[in-house]
């Protein structure tokens, strides 16, 4: 069987494409589970990678659950209801963990359906676009279960509480328009476009100093929950760590230079 992820780097921006076409890239699986953490590991203890994009192989971004090996002997639906709690906590949970700890900024391609699980997933990038024939759906609870990687905590952070109840409680799915209606997505392109905006999108990122981009990322992942005085004592922290990089420095020397800077990551 093919790799569940194809890990591409070039030049400092990574492309992961979730590697399931056959079964639309499900991501409840154990081994398309480990190889998304490694994935991420991987990029994280890198300083040379700048961002990353995350994308479905064919025309499908991730339909989410897998409903055929849920429920089998070894899968995530248990005949023992203690141990699929077990087997949501030691799976699929991992990822928006994962997501939340990466600081690495990462935006996700929607490609195609992104249904279930495979919405949440979108959502636990930090940046979205899609292309035109993207679907997404919070759609749980057609199937008689509710989000359990993450999904109400997820979804609401991205549309709004309003939206996401709209979305989880009717499970009915909604076209790329309307996801940039909502604020799902920042951009709708046609089809053939994506992953070449994506990597402008990607780019843009990656023109700027690698410590301070991280920070950055991490400051908007703690704002969401942080007091005040919790982010700006953690702000004065990080930007204490930023003064100090040469980068910091060489910044400041081309702005008044009045030339294009060169950053290293020191």
């Amino acid at each position: 069987m093919s790799d569940p992820i194809i890990f591409e780097n070039d030049d400092g921006i990574v492309t992961l494409t979730i590697n399931r076409p056959e079964t639309r890239n499900p991501i409840s699986d154990p081994d398309m589970i480990e190889a998304m953490l490694e994935a991420l590991d991987r990029i994280d203890r890198d300083l040379s990678i700048r961002a990353a994009i995350l994308t479905g192989t064919g025309t499908s971004f991730s339909s989410g659950g897998n409903l055929r090996t849920m429920g089998e002997q070894g899968g995530i639906n248990d005949p023992l209801p203690a141990q699929t709690r077990r087997n949501y906590k030691f799976g699929i949970q991992r990822l928006p963990l994962a997501f939340e700890a990466l600081e690495v900024p990462i935006i996700a391609a929607v490609n195609g359906p992104a249904i279930g699980a495979g919405c949440d997933l979108a959502c636990m990038c930090d940046l979205r676009i899609a292309a035109e024939r993207a679907v997404f759906a919070e759609s749980f609870v057609k199937v008689g279960i509710v989000p359990g990687d993450g999904g109400a905590w997820l979804l609401p952070r991205v549309v709004g509480f309003s939206k996401a109840c709209e979305m989880a409680l009717t499970g009915d799915p909604i076209n790329a328009a309307e996801a940039l209606a909502c604020g799902l997505v920042s951009k709708v392109v046609p089809d053939d476009e994506l992953l070449a905006e994506a990597r402008k999108l990607a780019m843009r990122i990656a023109a700027n100093p690698p410590h301070a981009v991280r920070m950055t990322k991490r400051l908007l992942r703690e704002g969401r929950s942080a007091t005040l005085d919790h982010l700006l004592e953690l702000s004065a922290a990080m930007q204490a760590l930023a003064h100090a990089t040469a980068d910091h420095k060489e910044a400041v020397a081309a702005l008044l230079g009045k030339r294009p800077p060169s950053f290293t990551g020191h």
